[in-house]
């Protein structure tokens, strides 16, 4: 049941930050391709994994909690069916290149935020590892510290 719980909170939130985003206009922007939910997507793909590779590498993130937060928040945020339904209008419309394009940015650029989010997060927990551990390592010579210094090396 708690996980229900954590899961609906959750979606709620990321369901509202969609729809702000969502209605955001962007001066400037002339194209015809959905800017705002491209932008959705692809911060909900690095998100996604940022906070999953944080999870699973480093803090463990009691279960319910990584659902409300994956399922839930990151679920209801970004939106496959709208990016869907969006690139069915640009067909219905005649735009057959801004239709594909808007495809391929969405699938391109939803893995490479995720992919950077996976680095940047291994990168903050490798920081956070070594900064937390250089202190004692030279100072301490159990067997365990010297595991640590060569694997920090």
């Amino acid at each position: 049941m708690r996980k229900y719980i954590f899961i609906a909170i959750a979606g709620s939130l990321g369901t509202i930050l969609r729809y702000v985003i969502r209605n955001i206009h962007i001066s400037n922007y002339k194209g015809i391709i959905p800017i705002n939910t491209l932008l959705i997507n692809i911060s909900g793909s690095f998100l996604l994994a940022f906070i999953l590779t944080v999870a699973l590498e480093i803090w463990t993130f009691d279960t319910d909690i990584r659902l409300g937060i994956a399922t839930g928040f990151i679920g209801s945020y970004t939106t496959f069916s709208t990016m869907c339904k969006e690139t069915v209008e640009l067909m219905r419309r005649g735009y057959y290149y801004s239709a594909i394009s808007y495809i391929c940015f969405s699938a391109m650029l939803g893995l490479a935020a995720a992919y950077f989010g996976v680095i940047l997060a291994r990168e903050v927990i490798s920081k956070l590892v070594n900064k937390n551990n250089s202190y004692n390592l030279e100072d301490e010579d159990t067997p365990e510290h010297e595991q640590l210094r060569r694997e920090i090396r």
